[in-house]
């Protein structure tokens, strides 16, 4: 019964999904903070659904950081200028 009132009152389990979402993205205020452990700390489905989006954003992470960054040497960047200043007729 108390974990229905604290669900009700507090956070239901669809803005906490929401709130974790938000919280990885960007900050979000100390109330919201508040809330979201409040409602982790007696939820289990929550709980379980945070763990799966951290392995998630592990698993992008390391792969945004293994793929390679295109080289632009300074031929290519010259090369450019020139066709762009003759598109521009400068």
């Amino acid at each position: 019964m108390f974990k229905k009132l604290i669900h009700m009152i507090f956070l239901p389990c669809s803005e906490v999904t929401l709130l974790m979402e938000k919280r990885n993205a960007e900050n979000i205020s100390p109330a919201e903070n508040w809330k979201l452990n409040l409602h982790l700390k007696i939820c289990k489905w929550c709980r379980a659904y945070k763990q799966k989006l951290e392995i998630l954003d592990d698993i992008l992470k390391r792969k945004l950081s293994q793929e390679k960054k295109p080289e632009i040497n300074n031929s290519e960047i010259q090369d450019f200028k020139e066709k762009l200043f003759k598109n521009l007729d400068i």
